[in-house]
């Protein structure tokens, strides 16, 4: 149940004007009513029920409907009209009703009992067809009406709060966006130095190994070869370290690929290639092919493979043989890479062996900067060696793939959750659209039922009209085919007991009219007693009377 945050003064104030407005509609109506009303039942009483259920409907709303509806039961035992200023609280409250309580069912229910009360009291007391119509036309839209608007309204400021606090919620997540950008930016870092530091350090060590060979060198030479060896050793694990620090692994689903966004590469692959070869590695080459104007980053991206290839090779395969070979269609290029198999005192090492084992970290980052340039990468064990192979499209993509388009999967398919703050404001506006739905259903429901019938009992209640300047040109002892000119075409079928059970001359039938066109008032009816044809008697039944 939702209640609106006022300050306690501010409270007490709007509890005070909305009972000051009901109790001025309730005195107009017994001023209106004249002598007849009883000060007590009819003014202090009403105006004590309204100083209870107003406050009341804060807490309780329903219960507030249900206790000013019995005022409203009440003013149906009034003898002269079922109309009067109570139906207006009850229209306040009901309103209240639907601003206050969230859920329908309870509501609708409060609203069916009301109209069951209603109903009862005029069948105990045995009300005219008057307080019927008021009954089932008045009460009811007084009851329905003003609670669909209450709803309405409640359900635009949910709207309005929610959206608002979807809006901080963006908000948060911008920052939460910027924060993630720094983080980021930090793994691209961590790339980085494993992509360039690792493959230059891979490339220093090997040529320390290189030199310790040289025979020209001294004992204390190699000695210090061989401690600057081991010392890169030791710096590129420590550098490997670092990367673990510095890459976060939760960002792996949405970090942008090291590579991917400017990051400088010294040169071609071509001079890659041939400051391996100076290194000490064994490395041939072969290119394919026209060489097409290529954009930078499908150039980076070949630089990338062929350098993470070769550092995997020198770390994993030392002094092994490797082959590069570059092909270029019309539409994109093949870059493959591959080391022969490792040989230990004549044996061939296992191809899996030669794997990277030190976390995956650079055929992982290498594979997702394939993806983002559209193209496929390829790895595992070739002819007892390894082989890295990739094809890179001429033309980037305008969006970035993700693992789902790269493998092929239909993205029609991908049924991940949406987010939370969607999910939120498409329940919020189907909620709106429900009570702006049964804000016109419910009444266009209602009256569908009730029009009919108050256009029935209106036709009844005006056809059975005998004017009284014709009531009074009706002569007893003259036929009803004379008078038949005068009368009206339908008598009142809804006469009250009083007019039914009035004496009335031995063996003969009565038939009644209304004296008047009112609908919400209480007219004379009119007593014409015929017997075979001829009219006998006629009288008049003050509406007045009990």
């Amino acid at each position: 149940m939702w209640h609106p945050r006022l300050p306690p003064t501010r409270l007490v104030l709007a509890y005070g004007a909305l009972w000051a407005v009901l109790a001025a509609a309730t005195g107009y109506g017994f001023r209106d009513a004249g002598g007849a009303a009883s000060p007590v039942v009819d003014l202090l009483l009403p105006l004590a029920v309204l100083a209870v259920a107003v406050p009341l409907s804060r807490s309780r709303p329903m219960a507030a409907v249900l206790v000013v509806n019995g005022l409203c039961a009440l003013g149906l035992a009034d003898s002269a009209t079922p109309a009067n200023a109570h139906v207006l609280s009850l229209a306040a409250l009901s309103c209240l009703l639907g601003v206050r309580v969230a859920r329908a069912r309870g509501p609708l229910v409060v609203l069916a009992a009301c109209l069951g009360v209603d109903i009862a009291a005029c069948t105990v007391l045995r009300v005219p067809a008057v307080w019927w119509f008021y009954t089932l036309t008045v009460i009811p839209a007084a009851l329905l009406l003003p609670w669909l608007a209450g709803r309405h309204w409640r359900g635009r400021r949910e709207l309005v709060r929610d959206g608002w606090r979807l809006a901080q919620s963006l908000e948060e997540r911008q920052h939460l966006v910027a924060e993630r950008a720094r983080l980021a930016e930090r793994a691209d870092i961590a790339a980085d130095m494993h992509d360039s530091l690792g493959h230059v350090l891979s490339l220093v060590a090997l040529r320390a190994g290189a030199l310790e060979l040289s025979p020209d060198l001294t004992d204390r030479d190699r000695a210090d070869l061989a401690e600057l060896r081991e010392t890169i050793a030791d710096a590129v694990e420590q550098l490997l370290q670092t990367i673990t620090v510095l890459h976060d692994p939760r960002e792996a689903e949405t970090e942008t690929p090291a590579g991917a966004g400017g990051l400088s590469v010294k040169g071609t692959v071509t001079d890659l290639l041939g400051r391996a070869a100076a290194s000490g590695v064994p490395v041939s080459w072969e290119q394919r092919g026209a060489v097409p104007a290529l954009p930078p980053l499908v150039e980076r991206g070949m630089y990338r493979v062929v350098q993470e290839a070769l550092t995997n090779a020198i770390k994993h395969a030392p002094g092994r043989a490797v082959r590069v070979g570059i092909d270029h269609a019309s539409d994109h290029t093949r870059v493959s890479v591959v080391n022969a198999a490792v040989q230990e005192d004549g044996l061939v090492r296992q191809a899996d062996e030669q794997a990277p084992t030190t976390g995956g970290r650079g055929l992982t980052g290498l594979r997702e900067r394939v993806m983002v340039l559209g193209g496929t990468l390829h790895t595992g064990p070739h002819q007892g060696g390894f082989r890295v192979s990739a094809v890179l499209p001429h033309q980037v993509p305008a969006r970035p793939l993700t693992q789902a388009a790269a493998t092929g999967t239909d993205r029609r398919n991908d049924h991940r959750a949406a987010p939370e703050s969607a999910e939120r404001l498409a329940a919020v506006r189907r909620a709106a659209r429900r009570r702006t739905v049964a804000a016109f259903a419910a009444p266009a429901a209602a009256a569908a039922f009730f029009v009919p019938a108050a256009v029935y009992l209106a036709w009844q209640l005006t056809t059975g009209v005998l004017p009284p300047s014709r009531f009074d040109a009706l002569e007893p002892g003259r036929p009803r085919a004379e008078l038949g000119r005068l009368l009206p075409a339908r008598t009142f079928p809804y006469a009250p007991d009083h007019a039914r059970s009035a004496p009335r001359p031995p063996g003969t039938n009565c038939e009644f009219y209304r004296s008047g066109r009112d609908l919400l008032d209480q007219v004379d009816l009119y007593r014409l007693c015929w017997s075979n044809g001829t009219l006998v008697a006629k009288d008049t039944l003050e509406a007045n009377r009990n």
